[in-house]
């Protein structure tokens, strides 16, 4: 079964930090490449983050464009073990939008019960190298009808599936500021011993917003 478009979305100071050392985010981008982020959303089935990104930033994971979009992005969340906050912003949206959370079948059976009667899918997946199998987790979406997938973090899932070959493109909005080695950077560790063993992805686009910078790329 063919997997879906992976599209890598990163927002980043110009060294590829998210974040500062002690995890301040927002916002890094001007309003221009967040503008540009929700028509990114917009054009595709689903969203996927990360049960961290969902802690930290709380986010709705909706398109929020002027007009509003036809259909609304599912919502996919990927975790270990359930640690999703019940009052999570997305939760009051489902009417608006689905949301998928994809955990190893062996997560607590009493936040299974509460993210469940959050209106929430649960969908069983097993772990892999670095945490979640995501080459599962595309699987199975894509046997739900997914065609495109935007991931919006966090880094462990970014670096998880490029090395797996799984990101066609990548959309990255760089700020004109510095962070610094203490700042959280936009992927994990990838560890490749050998300058041939990274994956190599080709600029299609170079575009200015503002103070910012969009580069868009495909994968080589």
């Amino acid at each position: 079964m063919p997997r879906p478009r992976v599209t890598l979305k990163l927002a980043t100071s110009l060294d590829g930090r998210i974040a500062t050392a002690a995890g301040e985010s927002q916002w890094i981008t001007s309003e221009a490449s967040r503008a540009e982020v929700q028509r990114l959303r917009a054009a595709h089935d689903a969203v996927l983050v990360g049960a961290e990104t969902v802690r930290k930033d709380d986010p709705s994971l909706l398109a929020r464009t002027e007009p509003a979009p036809a259909k609304q992005p599912a919502r996919v969340v990927v975790t270990t073990r359930l640690e999703i906050p019940p009052d999570a912003k997305m939760f009051a949206d489902i009417p608006t939008a689905p949301v998928i959370v994809f955990s190893v079948p062996r997560a607590s059976p009493a936040r299974h019960a509460i993210i469940e009667a959050m209106g929430a899918r649960i969908e069983p997946v097993e772990t892999g190298p670095g945490g979640v199998d995501m080459a599962a987790v595309l699987e199975r979406l894509s046997g739900l009808g997914f065609g495109s997938v935007l991931v919006e973090g966090g880094g462990r899932i970014a670096a998880s599936l490029i090395d797996i070959g799984a990101v066609d493109r990548i959309e990255w909005f760089r700020a004109p500021i510095v962070l610094g080695g203490e700042g959280r950077p936009a992927l994990a560790d990838l560890s490749y011993d050998a300058l041939a063993d990274a994956p190599r992805f080709k600029r299609v686009a170079l575009r200015e917003l503002g103070p910012d910078v969009w580069e868009s790329y495909e994968r080589a």
